[in-house]
């Protein structure tokens, strides 16, 4: 018989093991969550996503290069067009109706449409005129008050300032002096913005520049106007606030208003004209001495995608007439100025990358267009 003492000793219980840590989203870098977010279909979606958590927010607001990329991989989409009147009634706004998009849908039913938040005055004529629409935000202009607003309906963000000093366009020797007003925006700061206005005469011009920051107007830099039937521009470079001359193609000398000067989807500058319904393209390229240029890209016939948008004939448009290049976008209309008004006007787009015409809407023609 063996005894209690002699037996052997229970072998040891097994240690039990920690469970495997879980990876969440939570726990991804801002690197990882970057290319996540990268993928979302357009800004609503990176917005509502930023605004699930602090660690969301922070990887979206990270850096300038990744909302580089993501308007680059997402371009703005157009919500629709304003039209701007002569005389005291303010600019109106026409949606572009996507079922299939509540997003988009989303975005016009809280935009401020209306311009409900900037001043008017029912007897002021003229009233608020549009100079420019870019980037979601409105340059508006009233000579009345002598006012300038820059006015983004989305956010509801109001700046007012002074129409510029009269010294700016003191000195010039024409009897026709004109005022051009440009919006510019900042890709390192959004919501920051730059007015800039170009005073010119037949033989001289000046640009001053305001920032809301400084509030104040500075002038900066003077040089003779071209003559409206050479064939060369003269350029602002927004970096560095310089003017200079750039030679245009010979058949656009002293045409003007056939072409329209842009930008494509890669910033890229680009001329656009229209004639009867074709579009010729041109593009600043290196030439074979390495000097650059204006060189003819493409001359495209829209005859047979015009037809196909509109499902209409020929007869039913006027001429197509090139609006704006917003991001890569051609936008254009059917509307000739001696075309009966009350005959419906077409309003299309056509995309540089990708070659193709897009319907947005039609109506009749009763003022100046801005996508």
């Amino acid at each position: 018989m063996v005894s209690c003492s002699q037996q052997s000793p229970p072998p040891p219980a097994p240690k039990s093991q920690a469970p495997p840590s879980r990876t969440t989203i939570r726990s991804l870098g801002e690197d990882l969550l970057c290319e996540i977010f990268l993928r979302l279909s357009y800004l609503p979606s990176l917005v509502r996503a930023a605004l699930a958590c602090r660690a969301f927010l922070a990887a979206a607001s990270s850096s300038t290069a990744f909302r580089r990329r993501f308007v680059a991989l997402h371009p703005p989409p157009l919500l629709g067009l304003f039209f701007d009147y002569d005389g005291t009634e303010m600019p109106s706004f026409r949606p572009v109706r996507r079922s299939s998009d509540p997003g988009l849908a989303a975005a016009a039913r809280s935009a401020d449409v209306f311009l409900s938040r900037v001043p008017g005055q029912d007897d002021a004529s003229p009233g608020w005129q549009i100079a420019e629409c870019r980037g979601g935000f409105l340059l508006l202009l009233n000579q009345s008050t002598e006012q300038i607003a820059v006015y983004n309906p989305l956010s509801r963000a109001l700046d007012l300032f002074p129409t510029p000093p009269d010294e700016i366009c003191n000195g010039y020797r024409g009897n026709f002096i004109r005022l051009d007003f440009f919006l510019l925006l900042s890709d390192e700061t959004p919501g920051s913005f730059r007015v800039v206005t170009v005073c010119h005469d037949k033989s001289r011009l000046r640009a001053a520049v305001f920032s809301p920051g400084a509030r104040e107007w500075q002038v900066n830099g003077q040089l003779y106007w071209s003559h409206a039937k050479q064939a060369y521009q003269v350029v602002l470079d927004t970096a560095t606030m310089q003017f200079s001359f750039v030679d245009l193609p010979e058949n656009l000398k002293g045409n003007g208003h056939l072409y329209i000067t842009g930008g494509a989807k890669d910033g890229k500058p680009c001329i656009v004209s229209a004639a009867v319904f074709t579009l010729s393209i041109w593009f600043r390229r290196a030439d074979a001495d390495g000097v650059e240029k204006w060189m003819l890209d493409s001359v495209i016939s829209l005859e047979g995608e015009l037809l196909r948008a509109t499902k209409g004939s020929l007869d039913d448009h006027g001429d197509l007439k090139v609006l704006s290049i917003l991001d890569g976008i051609v936008y254009l209309s059917t509307f000739e100025t001696f075309r009966d008004a009350n005959i419906p006007c077409w309003y299309l787009f056509f995309c540089l990358e990708t070659r193709k015409l897009e319907k947005i809407f039609h109506k009749k023609d009763d003022g100046h267009e801005h996508p």
